[in-house]
């Protein structure tokens, strides 16, 4: 069909409403277009402002385009989604760590130098506290019951024999101990008869039989600095080890048996406790050489690390942390003694080696 086949639709009768409009509104004139058909003035009007680019019907709004949203607040600003990687914290309470061990230290230092006997006192309660504590934790985690009164009897007997007839006394003494465990258990069921008493032979060699070298290298002359460099180099070789390992330590030493000990640690020990043992055997040791301080410094590293080792292999056996809460910030005596207990003996073989025992 062409657009001359088209007619013009006819009109209805009346006034033209618009749909949008009620009955009491003035009704807008017919404009007829080119093709003979009519529309409302305001449809015309739409249709132009629709060819003109605007709106096609008056209900329609015009589109909104997105406004930019403000940049967030630095508070609100997105973080990373990996979390920091969590800072090294010490695991014991420093200060009290710290007030501990400055008290404990002037004790031995004034005992050392006022009166030689009373620091061989200081050896004896050591040595009960810590058999005291072992026995304890023994009997609580695994039921074995290592007789503590011979223990602490025969420990104490052991310190003073050493001191006063040397390594002969304390190996007597160490022999009539283990006699005295056998007997004592005797009194008990036989029940378990063997497991407590060679766990009593064993806290009597490991305690109080260690503990003795301590007293014998008070015997020297010069006994109050051999025993000063003991202390020394253990304590400079734990230090060394916690400050390097805490700080640069990556890779574990004994991960099964101590998480917290990395080889970086047992380095620093070592370059720590050389350094210490160069400078004790230069100045406070007679006749002693920095070479020498070199070799025992190494000594000890190695001696205090094995020893703290074998303590952490006795608590974890048990499934404890510490083997007391005597000492705040430390644990127990035990926990103190782990690395000084071995060394006690290396210092003393070595110091006798370089210098003599005079």
């Amino acid at each position: 069909m062409n657009d001359s086949s088209w007619q013009p639709e006819p009109v209805p009768a009346g006034p033209a409403y618009d749909a949008q409009v009620g009955p009491h509104t003035r009704p807008m004139p017919i404009v007829p277009d080119a093709a003979g058909r009519d529309f409302d003035d305001r449809e015309a009007r739409d249709r132009g402002a629709a060819s003109d680019g605007g709106l096609l019907f008056r209900d329609e709004t015009p589109p909104q385009e997105p406004m930019p949203s403000p940049p967030p607040p630095p508070s609100q600003a997105p973080q990373n989604s990996t979390p920091p990687p969590p800072k090294k914290r010490a695991g014991r309470d420093l200060r009290a760590a710290i007030g501990v061990g400055v008290g404990l230290g002037a004790v031995i230092f004034a005992s050392l130098f006022i009166v030689k006997a009373v620091f061989v006192g200081v050896i004896v309660v050591a040595v009960v506290v810590g058999l005291w504590e072992l026995t304890s934790r023994l009997q609580e985690k695994k039921g074995i019951k290592a007789p503590l009164v011979p223990l602490a009897v025969g420990g104490a007997a052991m310190i003073i024999a050493g001191y006063v007839r040397g390594a002969e006394g304390a190996w007597i003494a160490m022999a009539l101990t283990a006699l005295a465990v056998l007997v004592w258990r005797m009194t008990e069921p036989p029940e378990d008869y063997l497991k407590d008493v060679t766990a009593g032979v064993f806290a009597a060699f490991y305690v109080p039989f260690l503990a003795t070298f301590v007293a014998m290298l008070l015997t020297a002359d010069d006994g109050p600095l051999r025993v000063v460099t003991f202390l020394v180099l253990t304590v400079v070789s734990d230090t060394g080890a916690y400050a390097v390992g805490w700080r640069f330590g990556k890779h574990k030493l004994a991960p099964r048996i101590s998480p917290g000990k990395t080889r970086e640690g047992l380095f620093g020990a070592v370059a720590f406790a050389m350094a210490a043992g160069s400078l004790c055997m230069e100045f406070l040791i007679d006749d002693g050489a920095w070479w020498q301080g070199l070799l025992l410094g190494l000594a000890v590293a190695v001696s205090a690390t094995l020893g703290d080792l074998g303590e952490s292999m006795i608590k974890r056996d048990l499934g404890i942390k510490d083997m007391g809460t005597l000492l705040p910030g430390h644990g127990g005596i035990m926990d103190r003694l782990d690395s000084l207990l071995p060394t006690a003996p290396v210092v003393w073989l070595l110091l006798a080696a370089f210098v003599g025992t005079g």
